[in-house]
């Protein structure tokens, strides 16, 4: 596989329109970093860890009128371009009611934080 992350926003898109519960994606610190900014901003309910057989669950999150909390998953960053930005240059996703998911130099961290701490680095993916 040459892109994991894309593999897993994949299984995450896939999975929305039949409105299943859970999707699991082979384990990664990358993909469990995602899984916390994921939960942390309130896109997913929850996600697991089976160490045994390396992979990761996650618990999807739907509104109550059926409708998932994740409208759209977009890649930016890909491995043939890769897309960097300065702290001053960081997206707005939405205006603000989505989010981007920013690698830095010091970790994975939404636009939000990257801004605060004034951050720039590689954009790896938009989520609204």
């Amino acid at each position: 596989m040459t892109d994991p992350i894309a593999d897993m926003l994949t299984r995450i898109r896939n999975v929305l329109p039949l409105g299943k519960k859970e999707v699991v994606v082979p384990l990664s610190k990358l993909k469990l970093r995602l899984a916390e900014i994921l939960q942390a901003e309130g896109y997913i309910a929850s996600f697991h860890v089976n160490e045994k057989k390396r992979e990761l669950k996650l618990v999807l999150k739907y509104l109550p009128s059926g409708k998932p909390a994740i409208t759209n998953l977009r890649r930016i960053s890909k491995p043939g371009r890769r897309v960097y930005v300065k702290h001053d240059e960081l997206p707005r996703v939405l205006n603000g009611l989505g989010i981007a998911i920013i690698s830095t130099s010091s970790g994975i961290m939404t636009d939000a934080e990257a801004r605060q701490k004034k951050l720039g680095g590689e954009v790896i993916c938009y989520i609204y």
